[in-house]
């Protein structure tokens, strides 16, 4: 027997700023356990329609591309949880929600093996030139021109990696089984892991052919790419990152690559998104992606699945799935 669908009046509330990319995918069935308050579908100001839900909304729903600031947060003053669909929270002004005691929950390790995988595909597609082989290909300049220029080898290449976490520590078992040799940067040396430790970044990217990033955007790791560290990288350098575009000195990586100062670069995420450099789509050692690593069918399932459980758990005053901080 079907289950009976509940009026909408009489599900738990919950506000949504803008939708996000898996709320679009599975509203539908989202609609069946949550009433959402939609902020982006309301004609009035946004200060207006958080006033008028102020004193008895007592979550949020988010994801990066919608931040949840103080400012917010001060209108918001019945919010006791928040729970964003991105496993990043430079989004969210943590130290607001510390202060107010309000709850975080992301998506957890979720998206790792997509991220993971995203991260090698970039460097693979750089190394041998893979797309811009294709649009030779496609362009009709392979009959016209003769061969492809060479690419390089995977195997042995000497791989950094920037943030040795969930995503990161994936990204070096995959590579490891490629042949490339790894070593890594972090806030702190990993007792358990046996790859090289680099405490400076600039010592890693200059004892390593590829830089991957894969460290989370915090006031400390903004720019933490720079020109210095590029400079480390040398010109047969590759970058690949698949974690924030801030964390790269994005405007002084375009210079050095106009310049033919790095070897080339994958990028799924930017630092004005969804503005992308001009200069860098006529380069063909530049790999671009639309910040869709975290993206497959079935994370997408997955997602819907942690969100709703961390929503449930949230209105049943249960121990939240994900928590990277209690209220």
């Amino acid at each position: 027997m079907a289950q009976r669908q509940l009026p909408p009046e009489t599900l738990p509330q919950v506000l949504v700023l803008r939708p996000p990319s898996v709320f679009k995918a599975v509203e539908e069935e989202f609609s069946k356990k949550f009433q959402f308050l939609k902020a982006w579908e309301s004609p009035l100001p946004i200060h207006l329609f958080l006033s008028s839900h102020a004193r008895h909304v007592t979550a949020l729903l988010c994801s990066g591309i919608s931040p949840v600031t103080a400012d917010i947060l001060q209108q918001l003053p019945s919010v006791r949880l928040i729970v964003t669909t991105s496993a990043g929270l430079n989004h969210i002004d943590l130290l607001e929600c510390r202060v107010r005691g309000i709850s975080v929950a992301n998506a957890g390790d979720v998206f790792s093996e997509d991220v993971a995988d995203t991260a090698v595909g970039l460097f693979i597609d750089v190394l041998r030139k893979i797309t811009s082989a294709d649009r030779y290909v496609r362009g009709g300049s392979w009959a016209v021109n003769g061969d492809y220029p060479l690419g390089s080898k995977l195997g042995g290449k000497r791989v950094g990696i920037v943030g040795y976490g969930n995503i990161g520590s994936k990204v070096a078992k995959r590579l490891e089984a490629f042949g490339c040799i790894i070593s890594y940067n972090s806030r702190k040396k990993k007792p358990s892991v046996s790859y090289p430790y680099y405490q400076n970044v600039c010592e890693l990217a200059a004892n390593n052919d590829c830089l991957i990033v894969c460290c989370a955007l915090t006031d400390q790791t903004h720019h933490m790419i720079n020109k210095q560290v590029m400079r480390a990288l040398g010109k047969e350098g590759v970058i690949v990152n698949i974690a924030r575009g801030a964390i790269i000195d994005e405007q002084e990586m375009v210079r050095l690559l106009v310049e033919g100062q790095l070897k080339g670069v994958g990028l799924d995420v930017f630092e004005n998104e969804p503005n992308v450099p001009k200069e860098l789509f006529g380069l063909d050692n530049v790999v671009l992606s639309p910040h869709r690593a975290v993206f497959t069918e079935e994370s997408f399932r997955d997602l819907f699945d942690l969100v709703v459980g961390n929503l449930e758990a949230f209105f049943a005053n249960k121990p939240l799935l994900t928590p990277v901080m209690d209220g």
